[in-house]
């Protein structure tokens, strides 16, 4: 299958890294009263110290807090105060407590998401356009866009984290504490450079590499204790025939190094990127997943840039994971309520993927946990919703530009 503008889209989060707005902390409030509340209206029976911890239920990730739109907007503050954070994470940070392993890398244990309350980014796009359109008098608007804000995704770090990577990271973690104590942000690395496709591409060079391993030291440094879940380089494996062929294996070489450093975070699950269920073989992803050290971290993840049916997905993750020790996975079904957008030209037997910026999509199944697969760790959204992937079908550059009027699509014509 054809795949149009194959190493385009990645994810630029230049945009909203700096981008500022006060934290809400009548809502962090309300959220831990709200989950005092849920803690007390139901009291546990005694556990006897033979019996095994139960594990917590599983389901929506969204926090209770979210479901409904609040009554009023924050107004904007600057993110940028690194030392108000730490001294506020300091207060107010809550230990992250659970019976299972967190970094769930025995394929047999239990689920590492489930039961975890989920941070929601209240400085990111969706969350501010929504601000927005409330303060315009935009309902409609306002209605639609809370569709995307309201649910936990993820936040994407790479070669734009800068400069003073360490400190923007430990800034955002400070935040999510701060903001919303006990919470578990989801974070995307995306390192690897893929700005090419074609024989000559060598991304680099062995310069990039470094630059590209230092990169994972400094992330690694930055994220120490933090609980987190981690989607680790989304389309890396996908594109690597956009390298020159003396490259490819050198992408791997660093890639693998990133999972080396990177599965020594102790309360880190990590999913590592393995394309999608329209994109290459199960055969070949397992064995490029073998190679960078899939049997260090939790599992994999799909459809991160995609817009295939998440039942196609479950069915491509199964065949990966019977080749790579039965590893779990995650589904991202941010882009895909209403399918991908296919089509044959013509005289030619080719099908072409139409991946970036196709019409008329929509969102697809809110995350969650409860995903009724034993293989299925979340359904997830990794990719985020009203991102550009490029210019190409009316997309606003840079890369990673925010793009309202799509944000707006998925929204419609999301599945739920």
């Amino acid at each position: 299958m054809d795949s149009l503008n194959l190493c385009g889209g990645w994810a630029d989060n230049r945009g909203s890294m700096d981008r500022p707005l006060r934290v809400v902390r009548a809502l962090a409030a309300a959220l831990t009263v709200s989950a005092a509340l849920a803690g007390s209206a139901v009291a546990a029976p005694a556990q006897s110290s033979q019996l095994p911890v139960p594990l917590p239920p599983v389901g929506k990730l969204i926090p209770q807090l979210f479901e409904g739109q609040p009554a009023s907007t924050p107004a904007p503050d600057d993110e940028k105060r690194a030392a108000f954070y730490e001294s506020c994470a300091a207060q107010n940070a809550k230990p992250v407590t659970q019976a299972q392993d967190p970094r769930g890398v025995d394929p047999a244990s239990p689920n590492p998401l489930a039961g975890l309350k989920w941070f929601v980014d209240t400085q990111e796009h969706a969350w501010t356009q929504w601000i927005s359109y409330r303060r315009r008098g935009m309902a409609n608007e306002a209605n639609l866009m809370w569709k995307i804000a309201r649910e936990p995704r993820f936040r994407w770090f790479g070669k734009w984290t800068r400069p003073n990577q360490k400190a923007k990271l430990r800034r955002f973690l400070n935040r999510v504490q701060c903001s919303q104590p006990g919470t578990v942000p989801q974070m995307i690395v995306m390192r690897h450079q893929g700005k090419a496709c074609n024989k000559r591409y060598a991304a680099g060079g062995r310069r990039e590499d470094a630059r590209q391993r230092h990169w994972y030291d400094n992330f690694v440094q930055a994220v120490g204790n933090a609980r987190v879940v981690i989607g680790f380089e989304p389309d890396s494996l996908g594109t690597i025939d956009c390298l020159k062929k003396s490259r490819r294996k050198a992408r791997l070489r660093t890639l693998r190094y990133g999972v080396d450093r990177l599965s020594t975070l102790p309360n880190a699950t990590i999913y590592l990127e393995a394309g999608a269920s329209d994109w290459e073989s199960a055969r070949r992803t397992a064995k490029q997943l073998r190679i960078i050290g899939i049997h260090k971290v939790r599992g994999f993840m799909l459809n991160v840039t995609h817009y295939d049916w998440t039942h196609k997905n479950i069915a491509h993750g199964l065949k990966i994971s019977r080749k790579v020790g039965g590893k779990p996975f995650v589904i991202s079904t941010a882009f895909n309520g209403r399918g991908p957008l296919h089509y044959r030209k013509p005289g030619r037997g080719k099908v072409t993927n139409v991946w970036c910026h196709p019409p008329n999509r929509g969102s697809g199944p809110r995350p969650t946990t409860q995903t009724g697969h034993p293989k299925v760790d979340g359904y997830l959204w990794i990719g985020r919703p009203g991102y550009s992937g490029g210019s190409c079908n009316g997309g606003p550059l840079p890369v990673g530009s925010w793009w309202a009027k799509r944000a707006l699509m998925f929204a419609r014509n999301s599945v739920e």
